[in-house]
């Protein structure tokens, strides 16, 4: 038998390891600001075209490389961060396996441009799939300039899995935050088509977040500091007033690194026990202090998992660190045996002499005297308690008639209540038609109808959401939603991703029947709101479009259009606890069972029940 093993050409076997370290645009955007870092860098600037698919720029100040490192730097495991196996256990650096440079290399059109302080001239190289096309001396700033042009140009399959360019900008700002956030010495900044995204400039860890998300966010801080022999953390965590139902705001820093590991977060969630409810989750920036020798990085390709070699500590550690500075800040209740503020007592004088309390009685005081009505009442007093027992007969005189008109009232009432025999009548609709108490609402959540054969138990928001879903989906259809022009526009604030993703979202969200416009960098201002919007409150419902966009997008396998149409409907829907008139709850039903599939929404969750009388009859041992 022949030999079939055979070696790889290296242009493929860059190209599986692309597969493994560069998934989208944003992992290249990790790698290279990460590269920027290891470089000493303190000024790196981002610029992204087309989500990256065009475009992606890292520009920084740091060492450079010179003409022989710039070459070796896109060959396969060249690496300047470890020279033995034993460096991997002491790593202080992001990147240390020498892949990143060439799988990016491998499926793209690269341009670097690099020099060292002191030469005159840098170094400019041009790579297409793994190939140099061209090597040669230029004039560039010290440092490094990291082009990426025409992202998987030669891996089209791999092209069109990609999201759309919303989807993906959103990724390339969460990379860009992640690594930003934890380096506060360096500035950075990102631009995205040529607008400004970001402009951090050096601060603190705290001054970094308030860049990141906005100065709303600095009041929700509630600073984290906890020492010890085997991790130091040090951070912020979220009021519990702020929780979000999704796990945006959520960072792990180890050793400047960030990580994911669903251990330590149920450490963050379980100090904010009984603070919140099952569907909340807190905001944490949280950085850990380790031992290098003491965690395996070298886990995952793409670094964002660690091994700790003791874990069970850093959870308990966290944890306590967590709940101590929630009661530290009056957030959770806790016991402070150091000073109770109920107790405060002014401290005394020397000089000043103690006065004993003095108790004051009215020695006139007789409970057992006739009270005197008060002068505002006109009544004279004297003839008072002889009027109060006057005539006493005469409060009776008409008792027997007006008891008999009470429980006739009150027949007729309960007359009026009484069930249409008409409802088993099999020639009836499936729905019992009559105005008299057909729909019954039940704990502000749900709507009882009553049918030939049982009862229909409705979800109101369910239903409500699955009404707007399909009326938004039929928007999309048509172009444009229904404007209603607000009288007096309203002037909202984001956050710079939420900005971020709501202008790349604004053509679809325009046909969903808003009318704004961007200004500023993060601010836009609502002229018109869809029609049936337009009794509620706006920034709550346009963030809680974002918010549930970003959900969905991580959850559920939607196309755009359906997550933007799912997304506003669970935003804009009619919420538990709503008190709803009968006419409110009979338009609900009717636009429920007019809807194409009312029974369910696009996740498969039920919007309705039928409780089968068979079923309810055998309850009762009928």
């Amino acid at each position: 038998m022949s030999d079939i093993i055979k070696l790889l050409p290296d242009a493929v076997a860059n190209q599986i390891a692309a597969g493994e370290v560069i998934q989208r645009p944003a992992s290249a955007v990790k790698e290279l600001l990460e590269n920027a870092i290891d470089a000493g860098s303190d000024n790196i600037s981002l610029v992204i075209k087309d989500a990256g698919k065009a475009l992606i720029q890292v520009i920084d100040n740091g060492f450079g490389m010179s003409e022989t490192d710039a070459r070796l730097s896109f060959e396969r495991h060249a690496t300047s961060k470890i020279a033995t196996a034993d460096d991997l256990f002491n790593l202080n650096t992001k990147g240390f396996r020498g892949e990143a440079l060439a799988s990016i290399a491998a499926i793209a059109q690269v341009e670097l441009k690099t020099r060292v302080e002191g030469n005159d001239l840098g170094t400019q190289i041009l790579i297409e799939g793994s190939q140099v096309k061209e090597q040669e001396l230029c004039s560039t700033a010290k440092g490094t300039s990291f082009s990426i042009k025409n992202l998987f140009f030669n891996v089209p399959a791999r092209r069109n899995f990609l999201k759309s360019n919303p989807v993906e900008i959103k990724h390339i700002i969460e990379e860009f935050q992640r690594v930003a956030m934890v380096h506060a010495d360096i500035s950075f900044s990102m631009y995205n088509n040529g607008n400004e995204v970001f402009n951090l400039k050096k601060g603190s860890f705290r001054q970094r977040i308030v860049g990141i998300f906005g100065d709303k966010v600095n009041q929700k801080l509630v600073p984290v500091e906890e020492n010890t022999d085997i991790v130091s953390v040090v951070g912020f965590v979220g009021k519990p007033e702020f929780a979000k139902k999704t796990r945006g705001e959520q960072y792990f820093f180890v050793n400047d690194r960030f990580i994911k590991n669903a251990y330590l977060n149920h450490a963050v969630n379980n100090a904010f026990d009984q603070l919140l409810s099952k569907d909340q989750h807190p905001s944490y920036f949280l950085k850990l202090t380790i031992d290098p020798a003491k965690i395996d990085i070298n886990i995952h390709p793409t670094k964002t998992e660690i091994k700790f070699e003791d874990e069970r500590s850093i959870y308990a550690i966290i944890r306590t660190a967590v709940k101590q500075a929630l009661g530290k800040h009056n957030i959770s209740p806790t016991l402070d045996f150091e000073q109770e503020s109920s107790f405060n007592v002014p401290l005394m004088k020397s000089s000043d002499t103690i006065k004993a309390p003095t108790i004051k009685v009215n020695q006139d005081y007789n409970p057992f005297e006739t009270k005197t009505v008060s002068p505002s009442v006109n009544t004279n007093n004297r003839s008072f308690a002889k009027q109060s027992t006057e005539k006493w007969e005469s409060l009776y005189s008409d008792f027997e008639k007006d008891t008999s008109e009470i429980i006739e009232h009150k027949q007729e009432k309960e007359e009026q209540k009484v069930i249409s025999p008409d409802w088993d009548n099999e020639e009836s609709s499936s729905f019992v038609e009559s105005d008299k108490q057909t729909l019954i609402q039940l704990h502000s959540k749900y709507i009882l109808a009553q049918l030939k054969t049982g009862s229909l138990i409705i979800d109101q928001e369910r239903a409500h959401t699955r009404i707007l879903f399909e009326s938004y989906i039929q928007n999309f259809a048509k172009g444009q939603g229904i404007t209603q022009q607000l009288l007096f526009p309203e002037t909202l604030d984001f956050t710079t991703a939420d900005a971020e993703l709501l202008n790349e979202l604004q053509t679809e969200i325009k046909q969903l029947g808003f009318d704004f416009e961007k200004m500023g960098k993060s601010s836009f201002v609502v002229s018109g709101v869809p029609v049936e919007l337009k009794e509620q409150n706006v920034k709550k419902i346009i963030e809680g479009l974002l918010e549930q966009f970003k959900l969905n997008e991580s959850e559920l396998k939607l196309k755009k259009h359906e997550n933007l149409a799912i997304s506003m409907a669970r935003s804009a829907s009619v919420k538990t606890g709503k008190k709803l008139s009968y006419e409110e709850m009979k338009a609900l039903v009717d636009e429920l069972f007019s809807c194409e599939m009312p029974y369910s929404l696009p996740n498969g969750k039920p919007t309705t029940i039928t409780l089968n009388l068979e079923d309810l009859n055998q309850q009762f041992d009928y």
